[in-house]
């Protein structure tokens, strides 16, 4: 673990030029008097690290020495699809790898990608959850993770819509969409076919067991073909009708901001606005009971024209609404 530290105390002060012990602390997750130790360490080993005093004072290698001890390790090279999201890698495990293996590609390029690199990162940032809704809890995640890399299977206790259920899972991959991390697996005992492949949502394993079996991947299966045919049985499967709306101004700002995609989509398909600036959409909603409730919303910025059906039932609720707090 030291040689590790100073590997990447090395690397630190190579790429980034002058640092002080308190940023060196806080990079490498240790104190200020164990940097004040590695540093030592580095000099008697060698490496001519030069200390500077004063207010713009710190720790600096002299001038042209680079080391070439930049070697991946499997771990770091693997955490490098992570390497736009720090926060997905720390959730899977992988934060301290993702951060030295960055140290190494920026230590290996040249002044001038390097350079470029660096004003990326401070120029460009993704945060994946969505506002205003914490992150699930996946305290499972990273065993979850390893046993996908390690193709073993799994056996859970998971907790689905109508209670909780046992089952031996074949994992074969994780997505992570807005900010909630899904398990694409296979029960165990299923055929051995991509038609079997099922969805599970992290944050729902109540427990997870890593078996000594090792398990073979559907023939053909590939993780993001199967997430694009998924999420469009979803959408098929959810929106199975059409609302009709009227819409004022300011429930066309506030229909894409509701309904996401499917607003935008249905405001590029309106129709032209009336003398006050309403227009008319269609709208693809869910079942009549979530539906109404998804238009109420939208509150007086709306009205329903049809179906008939999904008028009454949002008629009856507002009706209701209205005679609870007469």
């Amino acid at each position: 673990m030291r040689a590790d530290r100073l590997l990447s105390l090395l690397l630190l002060l190579q790429n980034r030029g002058r640092m002080t012990a308190p940023e060196l602390a806080e990079e490498l997750e240790v104190s200020v008097r164990t940097v004040y130790r590695d540093v030592e360490a580095l000099g008697t080993s060698g490496v001519p690290v030069l200390a500077d005093r004063g207010p713009a004072g710190g720790y600096r290698l002299a001038d042209g020495y680079r080391t070439r001890l930049t070697g991946l390790t499997d771990a770091q090279a693997g955490s490098l699809f992570l390497a736009g999201a720090p926060g997905p890698a720390r959730e899977l495990g992988l934060g301290a790898e993702l951060a030295a293996a960055q140290l190494k590609l920026q230590a290996a390029l040249p002044a001038a990608l390097a350079g470029r690199a660096r004003m990326i990162q401070d120029r460009f940032h993704l945060d994946a959850p969505a506002w205003f809704r914490d992150a699930d809890p996946v305290p499972h995640l990273a065993r979850i993770a390893q046993a996908v890399w390690d193709q073993r299977v799994l056996h859970t206790h998971y907790r689905r819509w109508g209670g909780e259920v046992h089952r031996a899972l074949h994992p074969l991959g994780l997505v992570l969409k807005g900010g909630i991390w899904y398990l694409v697996a296979r029960a165990a005992d299923s055929a051995d076919s991509v038609d079997s492949v099922r969805t599970y949502r992290v944050s729902r394993f109540l427990a997870v067991d890593t078996a000594a079996d090792a398990f073979e991947r559907p023939a053909g299966f590939e993780l993001a073909a199967y997430w694009r045919e998924s999420t469009r049985r979803l959408d098929a499967a959810l929106h199975q009708q059409t609302a009709e709306l009227r819409l004022s101004p300011r429930g066309q700002r506030l229909l894409p901001m509701q309904f996401g995609a499917a607003g935008v989509r249905a405001l590029a398909d309106a129709g032209p606005a009336d003398a006050e600036g309403w227009v008319r959409i269609r709208l693809p909603v869910e079942s009549e009971a979530v539906a109404v409730g998804d238009l109420l919303r939208l509150g007086t910025e709306a009205e329903v024209l049809g179906p008939p059906e999904l008028r009454s039932a949002l008629a009856g609720t507002v009706a209701a609404l209205a005679a609870r707090y007469r």
